[in-house]
């Protein structure tokens, strides 16, 4: 399927104009449409959530998406002028693939990392019930049109026994630093739920994703064992020039950071470095929300950028320290979203990304500024050009969306930049009415991808 990308200029998709009744058009306060802004809705309505973008560093026209449900991809060679869908990502052997993230290397293969497995255990309790499973990783060494059609395995539990521990959101980063000494290589990090506990857990490829090491730990201290504020989640990961990995993630009070700087043999001590509020929180007319945290870097100059979202002002704002000292110390949170402090209104579920061009940071994010009632939300792409101590934002979509009626857009979203050109890839409420079968209500979102094109300082 090929999917031709509109102008929200002129009004975003001919679905959304024609469904004016379903959805309210953003009023700007004042808040400019993102130079450049385009947006294209790549999958029919149904239940995709939790997208993924990466962009081929040696051309930022090609770049790959993904997400679930199943694991899915789609690529364009055109700067999203249009977009295909891909073939052959969907493991036949398990019921259910998901939790996807996406990496590309410096030669242009893409790599899709997913988990899969047969059934969930108990209600956010998965080491309690759960079934065979594991973390997966597909190639395509064609920008994502074909992949390879068997996986290669970095953790797998084949067969279902009591107590297996679930191996949870995977996030997938390759080194694309030419001076890197480990450029080409791969690292996965993720969850693991045990019965008793949360680890994040670690491992790498060093031929081009073929083979991956054993699991390796990588948190100094463990976390409570539910999908719930006290677990440990949200790996995240970048990687600076001379191939030093910095990794965050969340230990419900806070930001823990961790350094490798031998390729991912080893790691430094994990510690909390940000103080934040609890990642989950409840969202008006969502069933979940979440702040994870999420890295980025300068490569050239080290700057770390570490976004977030709490709810420390009461509504939830989003929020970004940074470190020009490799981590040892961290700036004060900024704001990124900059509506009235306490209106009452909410930002969140954001994704940081920096081009490595000029430095520039994004930050892009839900944001229910323009809605009295605190329910419909637009795309906003916020963008730093002095270290992120201020951010402008802009509008990446016009026209808001209302989320009550499938109430879940999963864990993340996904952002990144490459030379002026930014892509962000988010779920929304589909226009149309979602299909009843069976009586129940099928869930109805749709996946997006928006471009923006800024000029680069060079």
């Amino acid at each position: 399927m090929t999917l031709r990308l509109r102008s929200v200029l002129p009004g975003l998709l001919s679905a959304l104009v024609s469904s004016s009744t379903a959805a309210q058009s953003f009023v700007r306060q004042p808040l400019p449409l993102a130079p450049g802004a385009r947006v294209a809705t790549i999958t029919e309505p149904g239940p995709f959530t939790e997208p993924g973008i990466a962009i081929d560093p040696r051309d930022n026209r090609r770049v790959v998406g993904v997400y679930q449900n199943q694991a899915s991809a789609a690529w364009t060679a055109d700067a999203g002028a249009t977009w295909k869908t891909a073939e052959g990502t969907v493991p036949p052997n398990y019921r259910v693939a998901g939790d996807v993230s996406v990496a590309i290397d410096r030669h242009g293969h893409a790599f899709l990392c997913y988990i899969a497995f047969d059934h969930t255990g108990v209600t956010s309790y998965w080491a309690l019930g759960g079934t065979r499973g594991g973390i997966f990783v597909r190639r395509s060494d064609d920008g994502g049109a074909t992949w390879a059609k068997e996986p290669s395995v970095v953790v797998e539990h084949p067969e279902t026994k009591p107590n297996l521990p679930w191996e949870d959101m995977p996030s997938i980063v390759a080194d694309t630093r030419e001076r890197s000494p480990y450029v080409g290589n791969l690292y996965i990090g993720w969850i693991q739920y045990q019965v008793d506990r949360t680890v994040m857990l670690f491992s790498r490829s060093t031929d081009d994703g073929r083979t991956w090491s054993p699991p390796k730990l990588i948190s100094t201290e463990p976390g409570l064992p539910r999908d719930d504020t006290g677990g440990l989640v949200g790996f995240r990961a970048a990687i600076a020039d001379d191939g030093t990995l910095y990794a965050t993630w969340s230990d419900g009070r806070g930001v823990v950071f961790t350094t490798s700087r031998d390729g991912g043999k080893t790691f430094s001590p994990s510690r909390r470095v940000i103080e934040t509020a609890p990642p989950y929180f409840n969202i008006a007319s969502f069933s979940r929300g979440n702040g994870f945290p999420n890295i980025a870097i300068e490569p050239k100059g080290h700057r770390l950028y570490v976004s977030w979202g709490d709810y420390r002002n009461g509504d939830i704002d989003i929020f970004v320290a940074t470190s020009a000292d490799r981590g040892r110390t961290w700036s004060k949170p900024t704001r990124v979203n900059d509506d009235p402090l306490h209106n009452g209104k909410d930002q969140f579920m954001q994704w940081v990304a920096v081009d490595p061009a000029d430095g520039s940071a994004y930050i892009t994010f839900y944001d229910r500024r323009g809605d009295s009632t605190n329910v419909r939300p637009i795309v906003v792409l916020a963008r730093s050009t002095d270290g992120g101590r201020s951010f402008t934002n802009y509008a990446w979509t016009d026209v808001s969306f209302d989320p009550r009626e499938s109430s879940f857009l999963g864990d993340y979203n996904g952002l990144a930049a490459l030379n002026g050109r930014v892509y962000g890839i988010w779920p929304e409420e589909a226009p149309t009415p979602a299909k009843v079968e069976n009586g129940r209500r099928a869930r109805n979102t749709i996946i997006r991808v928006g471009v923006a094109e800024f000029r680069v300082a060079r």
